[in-house]
């Protein structure tokens, strides 16, 4: 799994997040191609939460 998807799955919008954050953003993006993404989210869990809030994915309204 990419990093971009995990955060899709996540409803995180990537492109945000990395224009706004580019620090953390790398740094998780490092982090993430070196274990698996169900560890990524429990060392991250709380974190992942506060990064979704602020860079919550709009849904497809185009989409069924």
């Amino acid at each position: 799994m990419e990093f971009e998807e995990y955060l899709r799955l996540k409803k995180i919008d990537h492109e945000t997040f990395s224009k706004v954050d580019p620090a953390r953003y790398a740094e998780w993006k490092e982090l993430f191609v070196t274990m698996h993404p169900e560890s990524f989210t429990a060392q991250k869990k709380f974190l992942v939460n506060e990064i979704r809030r602020r860079y919550h994915l709009k849904e497809d309204v185009s989409r069924p």
